[in-house]
């Protein structure tokens, strides 16, 4: 099964900005999504944003206009850059992904991945 690394975390000031990476190793399926969720301390995990194999991305309502998926042409990597940062950004990210065949799939929902990344920490003060 596949294997997620995050990395690119850190601490910034208000307004700030931070990449996070995600790489991608071992089995995959053709037909995968990849999403960046994340969690604060004492609240549920929240979807960030999603990338399809086709290309196809999506973003909470949180984070549009500020936060922007990415990939490398391999596929192997994807990263989420965060502009204007706000101190509630603050929280562990994690990258995920699985197979996301039909139409019912909730590119957004923790419950629909099975595979995880460590997560790293971004702290906005």
């Amino acid at each position: 099964h596949v294997q997620l690394v995050e990395s690119g975390g850190g601490s910034v000031q208000t307004g700030g900005s931070l990449r996070l990476s995600c790489a991608a190793s071992g089995y995959r399926t053709n037909t995968y999504c990849m999403a960046w969720f994340r969690q604060a301390p004492g609240k549920d995990r929240e979807g960030v944003g999603s990338i399809k194999y086709d290309g196809s991305i999506k973003y909470a309502e949180a984070v549009k206009g500020r936060f922007t998926i990415s990939q490398d042409d391999d596929k192997n990597t994807v990263y989420l850059q965060m502009n204007g940062l706000k101190p509630e950004d603050t929280a562990m990210y994690y990258c995920s992904e699985d197979r996301c065949l039909g139409g019912s799939f909730r590119y957004l929902e923790p419950y629909e991945y099975n595979y995880w990344g460590q997560g790293t920490q971004v702290t906005v003060s």
